[in-house]
């Protein structure tokens, strides 16, 4: 049938939620792996600390005069998509009498640019977590078949509403019809271990296209705020912010439920009192930003909103109240962002390129510190570990192409903490993934020090080319594949829409951009 313009917004209305894990969550909760641990009235003890998933990973850099070399304002907007599928990018040269006049990055279906820049302005995004849902747990007059449930000592109807769908069986489309439950809280999922609520960020708001609109209109800095400020509507998302008078600018977005203190969130609340209840918005001008910083920089790659810039400006945690769930993922991306341009007060043009393309993992990252402790490990009278050791001693962090100690390092380093090396360190289930993957290797392709521009490319139509990057590098690139068949592993997601917009004090412009195709 043919799409309308109603297909279009309703795509574009769902997809957000998916960034800040409601997919995951519901799928937690049916599936019956969800922390079912009923919540008391105790006070959170720790943020929430999730791992996102490869396609949702990004960089967002940005200069002002006083840190660049020639006075210009830089921005590097910088996403880490697949190469393919529903969030991949695609490039498009937007001008309207309206006030729209950018080149940006779009999904398939999106009706507006989600990352653009132009002659005035510009904005980068990278992937938060923000905790935006809230599962609860319903008492209810039948377990199995619900109508009511309690609410303050008194019972109330649920709502209903026939739920009209189509699910995939054996390759065809078959229509299916359900009749679905909402109570106070949200939709109703009645499963084996009870009937549960959940709220969640988004449901049946239209207004963040109203937000977009508004963005994509701006012509400063002051200009986005001003939208965030009056729709505050787009769920979750950093932006990186810059315009041609200088301004840059961090904002960790959210729009953020108001609750009342002191439920632990991570665990399931009680959904029978009115207390655990969302009781309306935050403002976003709670939430962590920096704003002109004095330090003259801004860098965020899916990190902490706590180091988005110089230590004089950063914002400090216990600004914030703990349901926030400030981020805390510690990235390598983030680190070696930081050693960059922290340390160089006098940005070039070509320094701003050259660091966004960086290629080496920080001494504090993961694979690192993971590098450090086998310094330690004794091989003992195993020869093939001493070498796969020496190996990975002798790697000197890069994932440059003629690197022969990066393959076995950084293949390891995924195979024990997770396809962005973000996961706890573990050195029994390293050192299993070190022997591994130097078994694997010499049996494709004869040694374990192969060149990383052997076993890391870009294949598409039956032809690959080498590559530097990796994983969780600002120059970043994820391979995966056959390695026995294939004798090398393709990427599939990473740098794939970068636009770098350059404005001078004399107020020409200047705006590059790549696309993975």
């Amino acid at each position: 049938m043919p799409v309308t313009g109603r297909d279009i917004i309703a795509g574009f209305v769902n997809r957000p939620m998916s960034f800040y894990g409601l997919e995951a969550e519901i799928d937690s909760l049916l599936s019956g792996r969800a922390n079912m641990e009923m919540s008391t009235k105790s006070t959170r003890e720790a943020f929430i600390n999730t791992t996102d998933d490869i396609e949702l990973g990004s960089n967002g850099l940005a200069v002002a005069p006083s840190r660049s070399a020639d006075g210009h304002t830089r921005l590097a907007a910088n996403s880490h998509q697949p190469y393919e599928g529903r969030v991949a990018w695609y490039e498009a040269r937007l001008k309207s009498e309206e006030g729209i006049d950018l080149v940006g990055g779009l999904f398939p279906g999106t009706p507006i640019i989600l990352t653009g820049v132009g002659p005035k302005f510009g904005w980068a995004s990278t992937v938060n977590k923000p905790d935006l849902f809230d599962t609860f747990k319903l008492v209810v007059d039948d377990e199995k078949n619900p109508t009511k449930y309690r609410m303050d000592g008194a019972w109330k109807e649920f709502e209903r509403k026939q739920i009209k769908y189509n699910v995939l069986k054996n390759g065809a489309l078959v229509p299916v019809e359900r009749t679905g439950l909402a109570s106070v809280h949200g939709p109703v999922y009645v499963t084996d271990k009870g009937v549960f609520a959940m709220s969640y960020v988004g449901k049946g708001d239209f207004k963040h296209l109203d937000q977009y609109l508004a963005i994509n209109t701006a012509q400063t800095i002051d200009d986005w705020r001003a939208a965030q400020v009056k729709y505050n509507a787009i769920p979750s998302v950093n932006y990186i912010v810059g315009d041609s008078k200088g301004g840059i600018a961090y904002f960790w977005n959210a729009h953020m439920p108001k609750r009342t203190p002191g439920w632990d969130r991570t665990k399931v609340l009680p959904g029978d009192i009115s207390e655990t209840l969302w009781k309306g918005w935050e403002s976003p001008t709670t939430l962590p930003s920096v704003i002109r910083p004095k330090s003259g920089y801004i860098v965020n790659a899916n990190n902490s909103p706590l180091v988005p810039s110089g230590p004089e400006d950063n914002p400090k945690a216990e600004d914030y109240p703990k349901d926030y769930a400030l981020d805390k993922l510690v990235t390598n991306r983030g680190l070696r962002a930081q050693e960059l341009f922290g340390a160089d007060t006098s940005i070039t043009r070509e320094e701003f390129f050259a660091y966004k393309m960086d290629d080496r993992y920080a001494a504090g990252s993961n694979v690192r510190k993971m590098q450090a402790d086998f310094k330690n490990v004794d091989p003992g009278a195993d020869e093939d570990l001493k070498e796969a050791l020496a190996i990975v001693a002798a790697w000197d962090g890069r994932a440059d192409m003629e690197n022969r100690n990066a393959a076995l390092t950084i293949f390891t380093g995924q195979a024990a903490m997770g396809s962005q090396i973000h996961d706890a360190y573990n050195r029994e289930k390293a050192l299993k993934s070190l022997k591994e993957t130097a078994a694997l290797l010499k049996a494709s392709l004869g040694r374990i020090d192969p060149k990383w521009s052997e076993v890391s490319r870009v294949a598409r139509g039956g032809q690959s080319w080498p590559t530097n990057g990796g994983p969780d590098t600002l120059r970043a690139v994820y391979v995966a594949g056959d390695l026995m068949k294939d004798k090398f592993r393709s990427g599939r997601a990473g740098d794939t829409y970068v636009a770098m917009a350059d404005w001078a004090p004399d107020g020409t412009y200047r705006i590059d951009t790549i696309h993975q195709y």
